[in-house]
């Protein structure tokens, strides 16, 4: 037996039947629209694939988005500086080699990856190249994101590609320690993974580029990490890791989004200060012999160690602290 409606209840059905009736419609519209959708992926796609070795090649910079404002909040969020100590020549190619790597590289990205500290200006006639991991270019929109800032893959054929073909006056970011150098970032500690890591010199004798350290104090201060013991299976979990997919596994904390007492993943307001030191000339020896690769190898250690000591009171630390190569 049917039980006749109140009026008031034959408005709340009528208004439900009403938004049944517009969702049964919407869900027919957005069908269509994911099929739009479905048809831009397969566009990008295809773009990503004619457009593979674009990262490659000097990668594509937009001046447009390395002079957002939005990268003026990002510097004074620390805030970072960046320091010029020489002159360098734009008929010149460079190997800028920064430690230490931190958690993200905050000073590298910030000084060469963005204008908002002058770097065309400080440098003129100087192009920055910042390099990374090459996985990251196989991530779609991401890659394009990357090349707009002028970050290219850290990989031979593309550091070549830059300073042999790109013309003079480019300046190509390396950071030298690495992922592995990353699991020993924490706030006190000034050590750097270098000993052993001679490739960066290699490169920059076979093109002829000049070594220009980099040294960004404050870097290992915004974040805080659990670094593990030698020999323990964590650390050893660590590396193994990092070796396999070249991105090392940190344990670390920041502070919170809203709060700076609390647990987060945002970076702390810690000042970061970038200086770029004085430039090595460097021959250009297609096949350089160990005896030499080890000679500018350790000019270029002690030129760091230099500039490190030179400017370590000044930005915040004891004269008594020494930098410890690893």
């Amino acid at each position: 037996m049917d039980i006749p409606l109140s009026g008031y209840g034959q408005m709340l059905q009528s208004q439900l039947e009403k938004h049944i009736q517009a969702i049964s419609v919407l869900q027919w519209i957005l069908s269509f629209l994911f099929m739009d959708l479905w048809l831009v992926a397969a566009l990008y796609m295809a773009w990503f694939i004619y457009d593979w070795n674009t990262p490659k090649q000097a990668g594509r910079r937009t001046l447009w988005v390395r002079n957002w404002t939005l990268w003026t909040y990002f510097r004074d969020y620390f805030p970072i500086r960046l320091v010029k100590t020489h002159h360098l020549s734009p008929n010149r190619n460079y190997i800028f080699a920064y430690h230490p790597h931190g958690i993200f590289c905050f000073g590298a990205f910030c000084n060469f990856g963005t204008e908002v500290n002058g770097f065309s200006k400080k440098f003129p006639g100087i192009q920055p190249f910042v390099t990374t991991l090459a996985g990251n270019f196989w991530f779609p929109i991401v890659r394009d994101y990357l090349m707009s800032v002028g970050i290219c893959p850290v990989s031979r054929e593309t550091i070549g590609y830059i300073l042999s073909q790109n013309g003079k006056g480019n300046a190509v970011v390396i950071v030298v320690g690495g992922a592995a150098e990353s699991l020993g970032c924490t706030p006190g500690v000034n050590s750097i993974t270098l000993k052993n890591r001679k490739g960066f010199v290699k490169m920059a004798l076979q093109q002829g580029a000049d070594l220009v350290p980099v040294y960004s104090f404050g870097e290992n201060e915004v974040y805080r990490q659990v670094v593990f013991e030698e020999g323990t299976q964590i650390k050893l979990f660590q590396k193994k890791i990092q070796k396999l997919l070249g991105f090392a596994p940190c344990v670390f904390h920041g502070r919170g989004l809203l709060s700076a007492n609390s647990w987060g993943f945002m970076p702390y307001s810690k000042p970061i200060t970038c200086v770029v030191g004085k430039p090595i000339t460097v021959p250009k020896i297609e096949n350089p012999s160990p005896e030499v690769l080890d000679h500018y190898h350790t000019m270029y250690i002690n030129s760091l160690r230099e500039l490190f000591d030179k400017y370590k009171k000044l930005y915040g630390l004891k004269e008594s602290e020494v930098l410890v190569i690893h």
